[in-house]
């Protein structure tokens, strides 16, 4: 990747709000050259989408939770590869609470989500629907956040990603 476009990115993540004439003159360009640099992004994939990150307490959010689990081999027998896709699938895009999930490695675990809860009871139920519905994942453990309690030294944000993009 270039690095005008590195730069751009890093500007994106430090404010998205911010208009093609105000990227401009930051990256010292032209707001056309911004314009096209933009859509190309978001051509080759490299910007999904432009969003905001709220004040989740403001919206009645207490609760984030990153969720750990494994596959059960005895649950995963009763599945084939795309049913276990599918149905993963499926139970990620039935919960709007779910802000990511992937696999990966580490801990004795292969899945990892992060999910947002009103309250305890809500992050409760999501994790029954969890162990029940998503064909064979099993031995969830999450480490929970209160976003209630205002003390975070560092609040949830991509600004500082803007800066490490640029090295």
């Amino acid at each position: 990747m270039k690095d005008p476009e590195l730069k751009l990115i890093s500007e994106l993540f430090k404010n998205s709000d911010r208009s093609d004439r105000e990227l401009a003159k930051v990256l010292r360009t032209s707001q056309p050259t911004i314009s096209r640099m933009l859509k190309r992004l978001k051509e080759e994939g490299v910007v999904k989408e432009h969003t905001i990150i709220a004040d989740f307490r403001e919206l009645g959010i207490e609760l984030m939770a990153i969720t750990f689990g494994t596959w059960s081999l005895e649950k995963v027998k009763q599945y084939s590869e795309s049913e276990r896709v599918e149905k993963a699938k499926r139970f990620l895009s039935d919960h709007a609470n779910v802000i990511f999930a992937s696999s990966g490695q580490g801990l004795g675990k292969g899945r990892v989500m992060i999910t947002l809860h009103k309250d305890y009871t809500d992050y409760s139920e999501f994790m029954r629907q969890a162990e029940t519905e998503w064909a064979g994942l099993v031995n969830l453990e999450s480490f929970i956040i209160s976003l209630e309690a205002d003390v975070a030294p560092f609040p949830f944000s991509f600004r500082n990603l803007g800066k490490y993009v640029e090295k």
